[in-house]
């Protein structure tokens, strides 16, 4: 059976996870072990709980009635419910509480880099990418057009934080992702593993993205860099190919996000 607690004063304890603990600090909650995280949105909620993720708690805007919101908290019955007004809770979201809906979720353990591979054909890697809208952006692209896998190495946003698993409408959850073992050569382990590495970069000296070399190989890997500078020239030189996203009008490149859908579609399982 659910408890529901209603919630007027937002400096109560029991929203310290929701309103007062940094992204960082709710990582780190349970440590040693994982931490938690803060899903928003019935559909986000619920993609989540279709892969494994626990509830700790839901806060409900209690004058919105999103048509999905009663689904997903009839999956958990035995889940604390805070309810407040949406007036309230803008002011923890920042916005108008349109979703009515947050949960503070466990994080799962992530996976292991070669068992995650050992069946994917097409991966996403992302090299320091910091910007969540494009962290959550990229992961849409890749649920949507054909990736296997997102691997991410330490400098990159995680994708459970709030505002990229909002953006990537709960892909996060639906693509298989993982982190690169710190002070490793990533690229290095991509091809240890059977990946020909294909780094997403504005060089001249690049193959084409519809060459059929890089859409006959078995086991490809899409490396894409940080906002603004992309990939470190180090990066490049170590992988099997460069690839550069033809562009007009005097274009020199794409946002991250925008690169990754132009590179997913051309390269991705679809053209398999």
């Amino acid at each position: 059976m659910q408890k529901s607690f209603e919630i007027t004063d937002l400096s109560v304890p029991e929203m310290d996870i929701y309103l007062r603990y940094s992204e960082s600090r709710l990582l780190h909650y349970f440590e040693p072990d994982c931490g938690i995280f803060i899903a928003e949105s019935p559909k986000v909620i619920s993609r989540a709980l279709d892969a494994g993720y626990q509830p700790i708690s839901f806060l409900c805007a209690e004058d919105v009635h999103h048509p999905d919101r009663s689904a997903v908290l009839g999956r958990c019955t035995g889940t604390t419910i805070y309810t407040a007004k949406s007036e309230l809770l803008s002011r923890i979201t920042g916005f108008q509480f349109s979703s009515g809906l947050l949960s503070a979720m466990r994080r799962n353990p992530c996976p292991d880099i070669t068992e995650l591979c050992r069946n994917a054909s097409r991966i996403a890697v992302l090299e320091d990418v910091v910007n969540p809208r494009n962290i959550g952006a990229i992961f849409r692209n890749a649920a949507a057009l054909g990736m296997d896998a997102v691997l991410l190495t330490g400098g990159c946003t995680d994708p459970l934080y709030r505002r990229a698993a909002r953006v990537s409408m709960g892909t996060v959850f639906q693509v298989s992702w993982t982190y690169f073992p710190k002070h490793a050569s990533y690229i290095e382990i991509l091809k240890n593993l059977g990946f020909l590495t294909v780094a997403m970069a504005l060089r001249n000296d690049t193959r084409n993205i519809t060459d059929p070399f890089l859409k006959s190989a078995p086991k490809l890997a899409v490396i894409l860099g940080t906002e603004g500078e992309g990939l470190t020239d180090e990066s490049i030189s170590a992988c099997d190919a460069t690839v550069k996203i033809p562009m007009t009008h005097g274009v020199d490149s794409l946002n991250v996000a925008a690169a990754s859908a132009v590179a997913f579609w051309e390269l991705g399982t679809r053209n398999l």
